[in-house]
């Protein structure tokens, strides 16, 4: 079954040539001009991933990500005309998953779109188990769900493939450049902060206590790692 996409743009020239691209590549392709539009049409379909602009009329791309964050990790990446890291930074800390700056490159477009969605298809390795516990967490690695004390965590696709790399390779400490290496699996060549907003925020969603934390931990001057050990 094919993918389907929602593209929310409010430049009709953007919205036209990223729908036929993407439409070439055999995915559905919904558009919307607005946020509110955008609202309303992810309200009434299921998409397997959103392209947002961070400018839209009516309701902002940052906040329908937030609004769409608070009832689903559908994967999320953000467009935006500006090149400050603060307008990247802010999009990543409301939910999203990615962000790319116009112009881009329409196959850069291709290319991140495909490596999130193969991400996000539930393939597990045979080496792996299912189902990881560890303490009062329960890592699913068939449908990415994540539950602590049998509280349901609402991650968002970046934020679940860290922690399954985290948890799979419990005690190894990861850089941040293996990590988008690793994570994001692209030619990446983001600010390494991106790294550092998706720790902090998957860590305020599975820690307790964020400043004395039972499962990620920082190795000063190297990079982050995963233990399970008091």
């Amino acid at each position: 079954m094919a993918k389907r996409l929602l593209l929310v743009d409010d430049e009709p020239l953007i919205l036209k040539g990223l729908k036929y691209s993407l439409e070439q590549d055999g995915y559905e392709v919904d558009s919307a001009a607005d946020g509110e539009e955008a609202l309303a049409m992810f309200g009434s379909r299921a998409y397997d991933l959103l392209l947002l602009d961070v400018m839209l009329p009516e309701i902002s791309g940052i906040e329908v990500c937030q609004r769409i964050r608070e009832r689903s990790n559908v994967p999320i990446i953000m467009l935006t005309a500006k090149g400050e890291d603060m307008d990247k930074i802010l999009g990543l800390e409301y939910g999203a998953d990615d962000y790319m700056t116009k112009p881009f490159n329409i196959l850069e477009v291709k290319a991140r779109v495909k490596s999130i969605l193969r991400r996000t298809q539930n393939v597990v390795s045979v080496e792996q188990p299912k189902l990881i516990k560890v303490r009062d967490m329960e890592v699913n690695l068939v449908n990415r769900s994540v539950t602590i004390g049998g509280r349901d965590i609402k991650l968002t696709a970046k934020e679940f493939d860290l922690l399954q790399l985290f948890i799979t390779n419990r005690g190894k400490v990861f850089s941040r450049e293996s990590m988008l290496e690793t994570v994001w699996k692209y030619d990446y060549l983001g600010d390494m902060r991106t790294v550092d907003v998706h720790i902090r925020r998957l860590r305020e969603k599975i820690e307790r206590n964020t400043s004395q934390p039972e499962f990620i931990f920082t190795k000063w001057g190297v990079g982050y790692y995963f233990t399970d050990k008091d």
